[in-house]
């Protein structure tokens, strides 16, 4: 019976083990670039990505509502959570995708979607992200990768609130739509050519 028991226990202790290392190789990055139907699918197809999910952050009003933020009048961006494994991807790589897929140089735009809540920018929860995010803009405007200077805000995470339940997995579930076919799709696609070689296995 001490053996069963011994062994039930080790068992555990090994099950425990592997889930908290399974738990640590897990990383969150808060991003803005846009309309969040956009960012979100681009990195539900990015290889390492284990969730994205939409919401709102950066603002003054307490679990807002889509409404409230479209609004923008309660500073909040549309964003994304990603979590990532870093033995797969990281942030960096996350980082070039950001500024690949979208327009880091327009102050409050994404083509059409004007306003604030449309704001390009990076909510970091550490110094180490913080840096990472300073180091790559400065990198990208040293090299004149674009013709302006970019915009894009690096600003502590103080709190996400995820979006109502129908804009979680938007182009997924609605890629008949005309903003899905016009504007989402062909980001997708310049995303899907340009990281080719780092798209989830389908």
């Amino acid at each position: 019976m001490k053996n069963i028991l011994a062994i039930c226990i080790l068992a555990l202790s090994i099950n425990g083990f592997a889930q908290a290392q399974k738990t640590s190789n897990l990383e969150t990055i808060t991003l803005g670039g846009g309309c969040y139907w956009c960012v979100e699918a681009i990195y539900e197809n990015l290889n390492g990505v284990q969730s994205v999910v939409s919401g709102f952050s950066g603002g003054k009003t307490v679990n807002p509502s889509y409404e409230d933020v479209c609004t923008g009048t309660t500073g909040h961006a549309e964003v994304v959570q990603i979590t990532f494994d870093k033995n797969v991807t990281n942030l960096n790589e996350i980082f070039k995708v950001f500024f690949t897929v979208h327009d880091p140089t327009t102050l409050n735009r994404q083509g059409h979607d004007i306003g604030t809540q449309y704001r390009s920018v990076i909510f970091y929860k550490n110094d180490e992200q913080k840096k990472a995010a300073q180091k790559i803009i400065a990198e990208l405007n040293k090299a004149k990768v674009y013709d302006t200077p970019i915009v894009t805000k690096v600003d502590p995470l103080t709190k996400f609130y995820k979006a109502e339940t129908y804009h979680q997995n938007y182009y997924s579930n609605n890629q008949s739509k005309p903003y899905c076919k016009m504007v989402i799709q062909p980001k997708l696609e310049k995303f899907e050519e340009v990281f080719k070689d780092k798209l989830k296995k389908k």
